[in-house]
């Protein structure tokens, strides 16, 4: 089976944390699954930010990216962090290959444009128009874990800061992927009621969008998942990642009685 799995949050900080992930897919891999990390890092790079004297402005989740930004985004989220998962990879003895969108044409960008009235011009922040998927196949035949940042380079030849959970969604359906994992920082989805919601449909999300009760980082979350079964994926989970030990069980059809799962 092939599975893309998106790390985020805490998971990129947390070095136990981080360890444990890339053991249990480590196991997937060794179990015969062909597996690709994709990875956001939002946290640090507002963090890095902050310590260059750099604000951070956020719209619909996304953030506000000018051009110093981006190369900010460029050095920590295609430098720091991805050398960082890789590194974790390579402690259980798994072949990692650390990716972001520009290399080898993989994922190509344009400019993101919100829709709605009275936004302001996110300026190089990016969504993914193409991708050839040759060198994740090639890694794939070798047994290892491509480990994708989430920036990509544009037809304009300029990078641009690309939103991980998008970005993982598209990796997912461009590579033909059946299952599509979020493990993030949190329970699972919410309700309006402050509770999990164990199961979702895809004309929920739609109602969860129109109504508010998804805001911030959720909201692009959620039109990731409505992208990915756009493009074929047949199944998405949201899973804390402090439970990645009950992966393997949702993978094969088991009930999930944690986090959420996403269904056409």
């Amino acid at each position: 089976m092939k599975i893309v799995v998106k790390l985020g949050g805490k998971t990129l900080e947390e070095a136990a944390l981080l360890d444990r992930c890339s053991a249990e897919l480590t196991a997937l891999v060794h179990s015969g699954h062909c597996v690709l990390v994709a990875h956001g890092g939002g946290a640090r790079l507002t963090q890095t930010l902050g310590a260059l004297g750099c604000s951070s402005q956020f719209v619909e989740g996304l953030r506000v990216t000018d051009a110093e930004t981006r190369d900010v985004a460029v050095m920590v989220l295609a430098g720091l962090l991805n050398k960082r998962v890789v590194a974790a990879f390579a402690s259980q003895g798994q072949f990692a290959v650390g990716l972001c969108g520009g290399d080898g044409g993989a994922f190509r960008a344009r400019k993101l444009r919100l829709n709605q009235e009275g936004n302001p011009d996110l300026g190089f922040v990016g969504e993914i128009c193409d991708a050839d998927l040759r060198w994740i196949e090639i890694l794939w035949s070798q047994k290892a874990v491509p480990v994708l940042a989430s920036v990509a380079l544009g037809w304009d030849g300029e990078y641009y800061n690309v939103n991980a959970d998008h970005m993982a969604a598209v990796a997912a359906g461009a590579c033909g992927a059946a299952r599509l994992v979020f493990l993030t920082d949190v329970s699972g989805l919410l309700g309006a009621d402050g509770e999990v919601i164990p199961k979702l449909s895809v004309r929920q999300i739609e109602e969860l969008l129109g109504d508010g009760v998804a805001s911030g980082g959720m909201r692009p979350k959620l039109r990731a998942c409505r992208a990915a079964f756009d493009w074929g994926v047949e199944q998405v989970v949201i899973l804390p990642a402090q439970e990645i030990a009950g992966l393997p069980e949702i993978l094969n059809g088991g009930l999930c009685s944690l986090g959420t799962r996403v269904v056409a």
